[in-house]
């Protein structure tokens, strides 16, 4: 198989996506983008770069010839602009999570994807964990029986992120809780098959960190219903206090259930479950977040094997001229509801429906 040509924007992120391409057999990374000249110098040698592969000004870094695919570890309100950008250019683009900060930018980087001859995808890294697959196994071997409920709670106190430790107010200030909602909603689409129809949402005070935004609420809650007649709860925050961080998952059924237990940082520590025809009694379960026959080099990414596995789909996915397994159609179905949820929230907790424009 060919290798393909990997641009990086955004040393941080984007550059473990990288690490991870770095061992790829399909992959190679040509090019690196990034504001900070310092920090392009204090990396490029990590990927055989030298200073022509380096660019700090995102246009000359698309228009460069450099690479086929780029991978976007930038921030949110960065991501309509440079996915419709490289998309224009007919350059496959990975772009980290979520889609866009608006409906209305979301519907901008569908069209854009419409038009273009390149393949796009959502980086939702918690797709691929291990206990993620393994989960998806037991819905479809019908060990749940028919679902009707599922949840997922994120809670990760990054407070520092939201306002600096210098009082300045970061890019999140403006990114309510539900707006980050794919960590969740990503697992429990994949799980039900299924996609979210209307909605609600609940949480406007702004305790923990004092009123800095949107992004300073402390606490938010969505209902959702689905196109299947199911229910789901999410539970988000950035700067509530917990320790340590909490993201967990609830699948409830005619004949059982399956819940996250316990989390550490990067691993799912353990889960338990109840399948009525299976189980006598509540089993205990490891949910790793790494497949057992993962290498350390395809841990780099930060997160387990998430990263390796993300990637190499969406390089085969380019390779093999498919659609990849999380498109725009996916990418917005685990965007847009936490966006509307949201709203809701603001508006007293009031139920909209979910707009189709991106339903084919």
């Amino acid at each position: 198989m060919d290798k393909i040509r990997v641009g990086l924007v955004g040393v941080g992120r984007g550059t473990a996506y990288g690490k991870v391409l770095y061992h790829h057999p399909h992959a190679m990374v040509t090019a690196l983008c990034d504001t900070n000249e310092t920090v392009l110098q204090e990396n490029a040698p990590g990927f055989d770069l030298g200073d022509y592969q380096l660019f700090t000004d995102y246009d000359k870094f698309l228009d460069s010839g450099l690479f086929d695919m780029v991978i976007l570890g930038t921030p949110i309100p960065f991501h309509e602009e440079q996915v419709t950008a490289a998309l224009a250019r007919n350059i496959h683009t990975l772009s980290e999570v979520t889609a866009a900060d608006s409906v209305e930018a979301c519907m901008h980087i569908y069209e854009s994807v419409q038009k273009s001859k390149a393949k796009y995808m959502l980086a939702e890294n918690c797709n691929y964990m291990h206990f993620v697959l393994e989960w998806k196994k037991y819905v479809d071997q019908d060990c749940l029986g028919q679902i009707h409920y599922a949840e997922g709670e994120y809670v990760h106190e990054i407070r520092a992120r939201v306002v600096d430790t210098d009082g300045h107010n970061l890019w999140r200030t403006k990114r309510a809780p539900l707006h980050y909602c794919s960590h969740s909603l990503g697992p429990i689409l994949y799980w039900l098959d299924d996609y979210i129809v209307r909605g609600t949402g609940s949480g406007t005070s702004t305790h923990s960190l004092g009123n800095q935004g949107i992004g300073s609420i402390d606490m938010q809650c969505a209902l959702f219903e689905t196109a299947k007649g199911r229910t789901i709860r999410l539970l988000r925050s950035s700067v509530s206090p917990r320790k340590p961080v909490w993201c967990g998952y609830g699948l409830y059924g005619t004949k059982g259930y399956i819940e996250t237990e316990a989390y550490t940082t990067n691993e799912f520590a353990r889960a338990k479950r109840y399948f009525m025809e299976t189980d006598a009694d509540v089993v205990k379960i490891e949910t790793f977040a790494s497949a057992p026959n993962a290498t350390e080099e395809m841990k780099l990414g930060g997160h387990g094997s998430c990263e390796y596995y993300l990637i190499d789909e969406f390089i085969r996915a380019i390779l093999e001229d498919r659609k990849p397994a999380i498109d725009i159609v996916k990418a917005l179905d685990m965007t847009i509801p936490g966006l509307i949820a949201h709203d809701c929230a603001m508006e007293g907790g009031v139920w909209k429906n979910m707009p189709d424009f991106y339903r084919p």
